[in-house]
């Protein structure tokens, strides 16, 4: 799991399809789907994020100097804009602030600068021109040298929404290890079963010896659940158990809750910290995808189907994997259309991996009399539900230790993640205000197609033209004519192992 904000190529929960020959019998075909029912191929996240120590303002603002506080137009910081996050102090202006106490840390006693300068931010951009804006910046993570709760009075939550994804449970623990050996807070409580937990009175007491193992297993210690928000349940909940800090672990649905449960604490004038950790499986990816933005088509010169046989005869199997929204205008012909969403308000989709399953089995059966094993994985829960591995222990520590010191140091109303491979908080809104898609025009999408030497599907293929530009499709069809080279076929989540095919008589 991981929130960037470089491009990346993702897919939730891929599924697989595979194919396999057997040396000792007839040429015959295998073939493999690997359908994702919850993949999603896109780039990931944008962050954005304020410096409050200069600004409170949850806009971007132009800073006259990184030492001062004052707003302004002028030239002089080459176009230099900070995005702050929300402060306490921007309600609730008379908080007292407390010396941080990783001064007496024996873990930080040895390192020489323990906190995080006010004035240090985070270029969302570091590819540049000479004379160009310096852009925006975000807020550095990281510890601070005053902090706004006094450690005997916080009282802090954790909840843990929506689907499941590895390093939910490294999160929680290294949320609770970090709150009591950083900064002495032994006051934490584990909400259960998502949001809806907040009202139906579901909670635990979370101890570090209770965490002590928890990141070597999957899903979640504190369950979780889809839907269920009632901002004003909630935040009377929090208000009556005398929370004041919230720790929500989440995607995008998640953090729309969270910014809800912001702006309503802050419209109470509460003093609640309220933060949003990133959960994801995406940036996952198979060898070949078909994903939402490039639609594709199954027969004639240049279709998928065209593009399976011939690698069929190249390399004796195929893999493809399918993002969740792929081919759904393709498969609501042949199925009745699902209108609706679930209980987190993401819309229904229809089950494109079956659909598409049948397809090729028609083809190669009926058309091309061509024998194949066709198998069709839907992992779901099975990728979902695993353990997180090293390399995500590590990165879910960084995300749980940046929440901890963003909210004791007031911020509330953000999310933490990495900008540039540094960590930043960024306001909630920035996350969830647009949803991000995969740009056909950019370099991100061609390195796939070159890589996985699939179509791009821009010359025939009418949906995908209505997307993209003219400029661009004629640059496109430049390409693929000149020098008599042909487009790239694009596979989805398909796996087939076979000699060369034959037809059968």
């Amino acid at each position: 799991m991981e929130l960037s904000l470089s491009s990346s190529l993702h897919s939730t929960t891929p599924a697989s399809f595979s194919l396999s020959t057997n040396s000792t019998s007839p040429p015959r075909q295998n073939l493999g789907l690997f359908s994702a029912a919850a993949s999603n191929f896109s780039s990931r996240v944008l962050l954005k994020f304020n410096k409050s120590s200069i600004l409170r303002q949850p806009r971007p603002v132009v800073v006259k100097s990184q030492s001062s506080s004052e707003i302004t137009n002028d030239n002089d910081d080459h176009g230099f804009v900070l995005e702050d996050v929300p402060h306490l102090t921007s309600f609730l202006p008379d908080l007292p602030s407390y010396p941080n106490p990783l001064k007496y840390s024996q873990a930080y006693a040895i390192v020489k600068n323990t906190f995080v300068s006010p004035e240090d931010v985070v270029a969302q951009q570091i590819v540049v021109q000479k004379g160009s804006p310096r852009g925006i910046h975000f807020r550095r993570a990281g510890p601070r040298e005053k902090v706004y709760f006094k450690p005997e009075q916080v009282r802090a939550c954790i909840v843990t929404c929506g689907g499941l994804c590895p390093g939910i449970n490294t999160v929680i623990r290294e949320i609770v290890c970090g709150l009591h050996n950083m900064y002495g807070v032994d006051d934490v409580l584990g909400i259960q079963g998502g949001y809806r937990g907040f009202y139906s009175q579901n909670t635990i007491k979370l101890t570090p010896k209770l965490v002590n193992d928890i990141h070597k297993r999957g899903g979640t210690c504190l369950q979780t659940s889809r839907g269920g928000h009632d901002t004003k349940k909630i935040v009377d909940n929090i208000q009556d158990r005398g929370i004041n800090q919230v720790y929500i672990i989440g995607g995008d649905g998640t953090h729309k809750g969270a910014a809800a449960i912001s702006k309503e604490v802050e419209k109470r004038g509460l003093q609640v910290a309220v933060v949003g950790i990133p959960k994801t499986i995406d940036n996952d990816i198979a060898d070949c995808c078909l994903i939402p933005e490039s639609p594709f088509y199954l027969e004639g010169q240049g279709g998928l189907l065209e593009y399976v046989e011939q690698r069929l005869k190249e390399n004796g199997h195929v893999l493809i994997v399918l993002a969740e929204g792929a081919g759904q205008e393709y498969v609501s012909q042949s199925a009745q259309a699902v209108n609706g969403t679930d209980a987190s308000g993401n819309r229904l989709l229809l089950d494109v991996g079956l659909w598409l399953t049948q397809e090729v089995k028609d083809h190669f059966t009926n058309v091309r009399k061509m024998e194949i094993n066709l198998k069709y994985i839907d992992p779901t829960y099975m990728i979902r539900a695993i353990p997180s591995n090293a390399y995500d222990n590590i990165y879910c520590t960084l995300l749980a230790q940046s929440a901890v010191h963003g909210t004791m140091a007031g911020y509330t109303g953000f999310t933490v993640g990495p900008v540039n491979s540094r960590h930043a908080y960024i306001p909630i809104n920035r996350v969830t205000e647009k949803t991000n898609t995969v740009r056909l025009t950019d370099r991100m999408w061609a390195r796939l197609l070159a890589s996985t030497n699939q179509p791009s599907f821009l010359q025939k293929c009418e949906i995908v033209r209505e997307r993209v530009d003219k400029e661009t499709m004629e640059e496109a069809k430049q390409a693929s004519t000149s020098n008599g080279v042909r487009s790239h076929y694009p596979m989805k989540t398909f796996q087939f192992r076979t000699k060369y095919l034959t037809k059968a008589s």
